[in-house]
Protein backbone atom coordinates (compact mmCIF):
# COMPACT_ATOMS: atom_id res chain seq x y z
CA UNK A 1 0.00 0.00 0.00
CA UNK A 2 1.16 3.66 -0.53
CA UNK A 3 0.92 5.92 1.41
CA UNK A 4 0.80 10.06 1.43
CA UNK A 5 -0.46 13.33 3.72
CA UNK A 6 -3.43 14.16 4.26
CA UNK A 7 -3.61 17.70 2.87
CA UNK A 8 -1.59 20.03 4.63
CA UNK A 9 -1.50 18.09 7.66
CA UNK A 10 1.04 16.00 8.89
CA UNK A 11 -1.60 12.71 8.97
CA UNK A 12 -0.13 10.12 6.83
CA UNK A 13 -2.78 7.95 5.18
CA UNK A 14 -3.52 5.53 2.55
CA UNK A 15 -4.44 5.33 -1.21
CA UNK A 16 -7.77 4.08 -0.35
CA UNK A 17 -9.89 4.82 2.17
CA UNK A 18 -12.06 1.85 3.21
CA UNK A 19 -16.08 2.82 2.93
CA UNK A 20 -18.40 1.40 5.36
CA UNK A 21 -21.98 2.49 4.25
CA UNK A 22 -22.49 -1.07 3.57
CA UNK A 23 -21.54 -2.37 6.78
CA UNK A 24 -25.07 -2.96 8.49
CA UNK A 25 -28.11 -2.64 5.26
CA UNK A 26 -25.96 -4.73 3.04
CA UNK A 27 -23.12 -7.20 5.09
CA UNK A 28 -23.65 -8.04 8.32
CA UNK A 29 -21.31 -7.76 10.93
CA UNK A 30 -19.07 -10.72 10.75
CA UNK A 31 -18.74 -10.49 7.16
CA UNK A 32 -18.11 -6.57 8.07
CA UNK A 33 -15.26 -7.42 10.42
CA UNK A 34 -13.81 -9.84 7.88
CA UNK A 35 -13.55 -6.95 5.23
CA UNK A 36 -12.03 -4.34 8.38
CA UNK A 37 -9.63 -6.83 8.79
CA UNK A 38 -8.59 -7.94 5.55
CA UNK A 39 -8.18 -3.71 4.88
CA UNK A 40 -5.56 -3.38 7.28
CA UNK A 41 -3.75 -6.86 6.47
CA UNK A 42 -3.40 -4.88 2.80
CA UNK A 43 -1.89 -1.67 4.48
CA UNK A 44 -5.33 -0.02 3.95
CA UNK A 45 -5.88 2.62 7.39
CA UNK A 46 -8.02 5.34 6.69
CA UNK A 47 -11.87 4.25 7.24
CA UNK A 48 -14.30 6.58 6.42
CA UNK A 49 -17.76 6.10 8.48
CA UNK A 50 -20.82 8.50 9.10
CA UNK A 51 -23.29 8.79 11.92
CA UNK A 52 -26.62 8.63 9.51
CA UNK A 53 -25.03 5.25 8.30
CA UNK A 54 -27.34 1.81 9.10
CA UNK A 55 -29.86 4.57 7.71
CA UNK A 56 -33.82 4.49 8.86
CA UNK A 57 -34.18 3.00 12.34
CA UNK A 58 -31.21 1.57 11.96
CA UNK A 59 -29.32 4.82 12.10
CA UNK A 60 -26.29 4.33 13.82
CA UNK A 61 -25.35 0.51 13.32
CA UNK A 62 -22.28 1.03 11.02
CA UNK A 63 -20.59 2.94 13.66
CA UNK A 64 -21.14 0.27 16.29
CA UNK A 65 -20.01 -2.43 13.90
CA UNK A 66 -17.15 -0.27 13.79
CA UNK A 67 -16.73 0.08 17.62
CA UNK A 68 -17.39 -3.48 18.30
CA UNK A 69 -14.46 -4.66 15.83
CA UNK A 70 -12.37 -2.03 17.87
CA UNK A 71 -12.85 -3.98 20.63
CA UNK A 72 -11.68 -6.81 19.90
CA UNK A 73 -8.20 -5.21 20.33
CA UNK A 74 -5.02 -6.14 18.24
CA UNK A 75 -4.27 -2.87 18.34
CA UNK A 76 -7.38 -2.56 15.49
CA UNK A 77 -8.00 1.21 16.96
CA UNK A 78 -4.23 2.86 17.17
CA UNK A 79 -3.81 1.37 13.57
CA UNK A 80 -6.66 3.05 12.29
CA UNK A 81 -6.82 6.91 11.03
CA UNK A 82 -10.96 7.27 12.04
CA UNK A 83 -13.36 9.31 9.84
CA UNK A 84 -17.04 9.69 10.86
CA UNK A 85 -19.61 12.44 9.44
CA UNK A 86 -22.36 14.76 11.17
CA UNK A 87 -25.22 16.39 9.70
CA UNK A 88 -27.86 14.22 8.95
CA UNK A 89 -31.05 13.71 11.68
CA UNK A 90 -30.62 10.83 13.82
CA UNK A 91 -34.08 10.66 15.18
CA UNK A 92 -35.50 7.31 14.69
CA UNK A 93 -38.97 7.93 14.46
CA UNK A 94 -39.55 9.79 11.36
CA UNK A 95 -39.80 13.08 12.89
CA UNK A 96 -36.77 16.32 12.82
CA UNK A 97 -36.67 17.01 16.64
CA UNK A 98 -35.08 21.00 16.65
CA UNK A 99 -31.68 20.89 17.18
CA UNK A 100 -31.49 17.34 16.23
CA UNK A 101 -29.11 17.63 12.99
CA UNK A 102 -27.22 19.83 11.21
CA UNK A 103 -24.43 22.41 12.15
CA UNK A 104 -25.04 23.97 15.84
CA UNK A 105 -22.85 23.85 18.46
CA UNK A 106 -25.86 21.82 20.41
CA UNK A 107 -25.89 19.20 17.51
CA UNK A 108 -22.56 19.16 16.93
CA UNK A 109 -21.36 18.31 20.68
CA UNK A 110 -24.63 16.27 20.97
CA UNK A 111 -23.46 13.83 17.61
CA UNK A 112 -19.65 13.63 18.67
CA UNK A 113 -20.50 12.49 22.08
CA UNK A 114 -22.90 9.71 20.39
CA UNK A 115 -20.42 9.32 17.74
CA UNK A 116 -17.94 8.42 20.34
CA UNK A 117 -20.38 5.88 22.14
CA UNK A 118 -20.93 4.14 19.03
CA UNK A 119 -17.79 3.58 17.77
CA UNK A 120 -16.23 2.74 21.73
CA UNK A 121 -13.24 5.14 21.31
CA UNK A 122 -12.25 8.26 23.07
CA UNK A 123 -11.44 10.61 19.81
CA UNK A 124 -12.39 10.83 16.11
CA UNK A 125 -9.07 11.54 13.59
CA UNK A 126 -11.16 13.39 11.18
CA UNK A 127 -15.00 14.74 11.81
CA UNK A 128 -16.68 15.67 8.78
CA UNK A 129 -19.36 17.61 8.33
CA UNK A 130 -21.46 15.56 5.98
CA UNK A 131 -23.41 18.49 4.16
CA UNK A 132 -23.25 22.61 4.35
CA UNK A 133 -25.31 23.81 7.04
CA UNK A 134 -26.81 26.77 5.70
CA UNK A 135 -28.42 28.06 8.52
CA UNK A 136 -25.64 27.99 10.55
CA UNK A 137 -22.11 30.39 10.51
CA UNK A 138 -19.29 29.04 10.65
CA UNK A 139 -17.97 31.33 13.44
CA UNK A 140 -20.37 28.86 15.62
CA UNK A 141 -18.79 25.72 13.64
CA UNK A 142 -15.40 26.30 14.64
CA UNK A 143 -16.30 27.63 18.14
CA UNK A 144 -17.74 23.93 18.77
CA UNK A 145 -15.13 22.42 16.72
CA UNK A 146 -12.00 24.45 18.91
CA UNK A 147 -14.08 22.87 22.14
CA UNK A 148 -13.61 19.07 20.84
CA UNK A 149 -10.20 19.78 19.47
CA UNK A 150 -9.40 21.00 23.10
CA UNK A 151 -10.68 18.08 24.79
CA UNK A 152 -9.54 15.74 22.73
CA UNK A 153 -12.44 14.28 21.06
CA UNK A 154 -11.67 14.96 17.47
CA UNK A 155 -8.52 16.65 15.76
CA UNK A 156 -9.05 17.23 12.36
CA UNK A 157 -12.02 18.69 10.97
CA UNK A 158 -13.46 17.85 6.98
CA UNK A 159 -16.34 18.70 4.77
CA UNK A 160 -18.27 16.14 2.53
CA UNK A 161 -20.35 17.78 0.02
CA UNK A 162 -19.03 21.14 -0.13
CA UNK A 163 -18.93 23.91 -3.10
CA UNK A 164 -15.64 25.72 -3.81
CA UNK A 165 -16.92 28.75 -2.35
CA UNK A 166 -18.05 27.51 1.09
CA UNK A 167 -14.56 25.36 1.19
CA UNK A 168 -12.73 29.11 0.59
CA UNK A 169 -15.19 30.51 3.18
CA UNK A 170 -15.32 28.31 6.30
CA UNK A 171 -10.88 28.37 5.82
CA UNK A 172 -11.32 32.16 5.53
CA UNK A 173 -13.63 31.94 8.27
CA UNK A 174 -11.33 29.81 10.29
CA UNK A 175 -8.36 31.79 9.42
CA UNK A 176 -9.67 35.05 11.30
CA UNK A 177 -10.33 33.30 14.68
CA UNK A 178 -6.86 31.86 14.68
CA UNK A 179 -6.02 28.88 16.65
CA UNK A 180 -8.22 27.10 13.93
CA UNK A 181 -6.41 24.84 11.62
CA UNK A 182 -10.12 24.63 8.94
CA UNK A 183 -10.65 22.08 7.20
CA UNK A 184 -8.02 19.77 6.03
CA UNK A 185 -9.97 17.90 3.78
CA UNK A 186 -13.26 17.75 1.17
CA UNK A 187 -15.11 14.04 0.30
CA UNK A 188 -17.23 14.61 -3.43
CA UNK A 189 -18.34 12.95 -5.72
CA UNK A 190 -15.30 12.72 -8.25
CA UNK A 191 -15.15 9.84 -10.77
CA UNK A 192 -14.51 9.33 -14.51
CA UNK A 193 -17.93 9.95 -15.15
CA UNK A 194 -18.59 12.61 -13.17
CA UNK A 195 -15.83 15.25 -13.46
CA UNK A 196 -17.90 18.74 -12.51
CA UNK A 197 -15.76 19.03 -8.81
CA UNK A 198 -12.80 19.66 -11.43
CA UNK A 199 -14.11 23.12 -11.82
CA UNK A 200 -14.28 24.60 -8.59
CA UNK A 201 -13.92 22.08 -5.84
CA UNK A 202 -10.97 20.31 -6.36
CA UNK A 203 -8.97 23.72 -7.68
CA UNK A 204 -10.46 25.36 -3.78
CA UNK A 205 -9.61 22.23 -2.16
CA UNK A 206 -5.93 22.55 -3.19
CA UNK A 207 -5.68 26.35 -2.78
CA UNK A 208 -6.34 25.63 0.64
CA UNK A 209 -4.32 22.66 1.23
CA UNK A 210 -7.48 20.26 1.76
CA UNK A 211 -6.85 16.57 0.72
CA UNK A 212 -9.62 15.66 -1.76
CA UNK A 213 -11.34 12.36 -1.13
CA UNK A 214 -13.88 10.76 -4.26
CA UNK A 215 -16.89 9.07 -3.31
CA UNK A 216 -18.30 6.62 -5.31
CA UNK A 217 -15.02 6.07 -7.78
CA UNK A 218 -16.86 3.86 -10.07
CA UNK A 219 -19.88 5.46 -10.30
CA UNK A 220 -22.78 3.16 -8.92
CA UNK A 221 -21.06 0.30 -10.08
CA UNK A 222 -21.03 2.10 -14.09
CA UNK A 223 -17.32 2.15 -14.46
CA UNK A 224 -16.64 -1.44 -13.09
CA UNK A 225 -17.16 -2.93 -16.33
CA UNK A 226 -21.08 -2.94 -15.98
CA UNK A 227 -22.03 -3.59 -19.68
CA UNK A 228 -19.39 -7.23 -20.01
CA UNK A 229 -20.72 -8.19 -16.71
CA UNK A 230 -24.62 -8.04 -17.89
CA UNK A 231 -23.08 -9.84 -21.09
CA UNK A 232 -21.21 -12.91 -19.09
CA UNK A 233 -24.68 -13.05 -16.90
CA UNK A 234 -23.32 -11.16 -13.83
CA UNK A 235 -24.97 -9.02 -11.86
CA UNK A 236 -26.97 -6.77 -13.01
CA UNK A 237 -27.28 -2.91 -12.86
CA UNK A 238 -29.33 -1.15 -10.65
CA UNK A 239 -29.69 2.25 -9.03
CA UNK A 240 -27.68 4.84 -11.04
CA UNK A 241 -25.94 2.54 -13.17
CA UNK A 242 -29.27 1.26 -14.63
CA UNK A 243 -30.79 5.02 -14.89
CA UNK A 244 -27.99 6.03 -16.86
CA UNK A 245 -27.95 2.69 -18.77
CA UNK A 246 -31.31 3.34 -20.21
CA UNK A 247 -30.00 6.54 -22.48
CA UNK A 248 -28.58 5.64 -25.61
CA UNK A 249 -25.83 8.18 -25.98
CA UNK A 250 -24.02 7.08 -22.43
CA UNK A 251 -24.56 3.24 -22.91
CA UNK A 252 -22.84 4.40 -26.02
CA UNK A 253 -19.87 6.33 -23.61
CA UNK A 254 -20.08 2.98 -20.92
CA UNK A 255 -18.82 0.94 -24.00
CA UNK A 256 -16.15 2.98 -25.46
CA UNK A 257 -15.00 2.71 -22.13
CA UNK A 258 -15.38 -1.20 -21.70
CA UNK A 259 -13.78 -1.13 -25.32
CA UNK A 260 -10.55 1.12 -24.99
CA UNK A 261 -9.66 -0.89 -21.84
CA UNK A 262 -10.58 -4.42 -23.15
CA UNK A 263 -7.98 -3.12 -26.51
CA UNK A 264 -5.38 -2.48 -23.23
CA UNK A 265 -5.77 -5.84 -21.22
CA UNK A 266 -7.13 -3.89 -18.06
CA UNK A 267 -10.05 -4.25 -15.61
CA UNK A 268 -12.31 -1.10 -15.59
CA UNK A 269 -13.00 -0.71 -12.02
CA UNK A 270 -9.13 -0.91 -11.00
CA UNK A 271 -8.41 1.51 -13.75
CA UNK A 272 -10.88 3.79 -12.55
CA UNK A 273 -9.30 3.84 -9.09
CA UNK A 274 -5.84 4.34 -10.71
CA UNK A 275 -7.25 7.60 -12.79
CA UNK A 276 -8.22 9.12 -9.28
CA UNK A 277 -4.82 8.73 -8.05
CA UNK A 278 -3.26 10.99 -11.06
CA UNK A 279 -5.55 13.30 -10.32
CA UNK A 280 -3.72 16.22 -8.72
CA UNK A 281 -5.00 16.88 -5.16
CA UNK A 282 -6.66 13.44 -4.78
CA UNK A 283 -5.60 11.84 -1.32
CA UNK A 284 -7.50 8.90 -2.07
CA UNK A 285 -10.77 7.61 -3.39
CA UNK A 286 -13.14 5.54 -1.30
CA UNK A 287 -13.71 1.75 -1.68
CA UNK A 288 -16.61 0.09 -0.58
CA UNK A 289 -16.00 -3.99 -1.12
CA UNK A 290 -18.94 -6.62 -0.45
CA UNK A 291 -15.96 -9.50 -1.03
CA UNK A 292 -12.36 -10.24 -0.13
CA UNK A 293 -11.87 -10.71 -4.40
CA UNK A 294 -13.73 -6.52 -4.42
CA UNK A 295 -11.19 -5.56 -2.15
CA UNK A 296 -8.18 -7.31 -3.59
CA UNK A 297 -9.04 -5.56 -6.83
CA UNK A 298 -9.08 -1.87 -5.34
CA UNK A 299 -5.90 -2.47 -3.86
CA UNK A 300 -3.94 -3.61 -7.29
CA UNK A 301 -5.57 -0.67 -8.47
CA UNK A 302 -2.79 1.58 -6.10
CA UNK A 303 0.05 0.37 -8.04
CA UNK A 304 -1.00 0.41 -11.57
CA UNK A 305 0.55 2.35 -13.63
CA UNK A 306 -1.48 4.09 -16.59
CA UNK A 307 0.45 5.02 -19.75
CA UNK A 308 -0.21 8.63 -21.63
CA UNK A 309 -1.71 6.80 -24.55
CA UNK A 310 -4.53 5.39 -22.05
CA UNK A 311 -5.12 8.56 -20.24
CA UNK A 312 -5.47 10.68 -23.78
CA UNK A 313 -8.01 7.76 -23.91
CA UNK A 314 -9.38 8.22 -21.20
CA UNK A 315 -10.13 12.13 -21.57
CA UNK A 316 -11.67 11.41 -25.15
CA UNK A 317 -14.19 8.88 -23.78
CA UNK A 318 -14.54 11.08 -20.30
CA UNK A 319 -13.61 14.82 -21.13
CA UNK A 320 -13.10 16.81 -18.29
CA UNK A 321 -15.21 20.43 -17.83
CA UNK A 322 -11.63 22.25 -18.30
CA UNK A 323 -9.57 24.60 -16.21
CA UNK A 324 -12.19 27.34 -14.21
CA UNK A 325 -12.90 30.06 -15.04
CA UNK A 326 -12.28 29.46 -18.66
CA UNK A 327 -14.93 26.39 -18.54
CA UNK A 328 -17.73 28.31 -18.34
CA UNK A 329 -16.28 32.01 -19.31
CA UNK A 330 -15.61 31.05 -22.91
Amino acid sequence: MKYTQLGRTGLKVSRLVLGTMNFGPQTDEADSHTIMDAALDAGINFFDTANVYGWGENKGRTESIIGNWFAKGGERRDKVVLATKVYGNMGTDGEVWPNHDKLSALNIRRAVDASLKRLRTDHIDVYQFHHVDRDTPFEEIWQAIDVLVQQGKILYAGSSNFPGYKIAQANEIAARRGGTIGLVSEQCLYNLAERRAEMEVVPAAREYGLGVIPWSPLHGGLLGGVIRKQAEGGRRASGRAADTLKDAKAREQIQAYEDLLDKHGLEPGEVALAWLLTRPGVTGPIVGPRTAEQLASAVRAVELELSEELLAGLDEVFPGPGPSPEAFAW
